[in-house]
């Protein structure tokens, strides 16, 4: 099957950033409002968003080879610089960091597993999992983990990946097992938990390095397996799917 690729323009800007990005940052942290934001867009332009998406066509090109389900364009990787303040009392409207998130296919409306990078001025973040997923995933990872935990436990701590990534599993896991599941149960750790995966954070000159994209897929490729066993269950679901209305047709 030949590689899915999204090659544009922006692979003539370089995939990394200047240090004048992490100046538009620490700016917008001390005035995270519209109107300096507004006189400033072509700086964010310039510095961040072209070389953010320049930084992510090179990863999603190297993730067609252990990642292909997670290929898309930059722009559908790319989150919005945007903040949504309807639930939160802090209403700055500026996130004051640049993300990406290369979500699975089949699962881009819910909170399939994935890959994740952002810059801040104060550090850069790369991580693979499952961040608050929706409650029927929730449940479906667990009764995976029943008969599976030795496999994730496996997973999770590979030589090579924890000598780079650590993990980054929920500060809020249950202090009880969940209802139905055995307290006795050799997995129950994991099952407790309500997010998994692995992170790192490196320093935010990483970001100004022409290396910074070998650094994510490093990353990325040793965190393939652990993300391919958290969407295990929706794929199967969506196969199921898929067979059921195939033979409708």
């Amino acid at each position: 099957m030949p590689k899915t690729s999204f090659k544009t323009a922006q692979q003539e800007v370089q995939p990394y950033f200047r240090p004048e990005a992490v100046k538009f940052l620490r700016g917008l942290k001390r005035n995270n409002n519209r109107e300096w934001f507004e006189a400033r867009r072509a700086v964010f332009e310039r510095e961040l968003k072209k070389p953010m998406l320049a930084v992510i066509e090179r990863v999603t090109d190297a993730m067609t080879e252990f990642a292909p389900a997670h290929v898309r364009p930059a722009q559908k990787s790319m989150m919005r610089i945007y903040r949504d303040t309807r639930f939160f009392a802090d209403k700055t409207p500026y996130k004051t960091h640049v993300s990406a998130w290369w979500t699975r296919t089949g699962v881009e409306k819910t909170s399939g597993g994935g890959y994740y990078f952002h810059f801040s001025p104060t550090e850069v973040v790369i991580a693979a999992g499952i961040y608050m997923p929706e409650r029927e995933q929730l449940l479906a990872i667990r009764l995976q983990l029943l008969d599976e935990h030795a496999e994730f436990r496996r997973l999770l701590n590979g030589k090579k990946l924890r000598q780079v990534m650590d993990l980054d599993l929920d500060t809020a896991a249950l202090t009880r097992p969940p209802k139905g599941f055995s307290p006795d149960h050799p997995g129950i750790d994991l099952i407790k938990q309500q997010q998994w995966g692995v992170l790192a954070r490196l320093p935010a000159e990483a970001a100004l390095s022409e290396g910074l994209v070998s650094e994510i897929v490093t990353r990325f490729r040793l965190a393939a397996p652990i993300v391919d066993f958290l969407n295990r269950p929706f794929v199967q679901e969506t196969e199921k799917k898929r067979q059921y209305i195939f033979k409708l047709v």
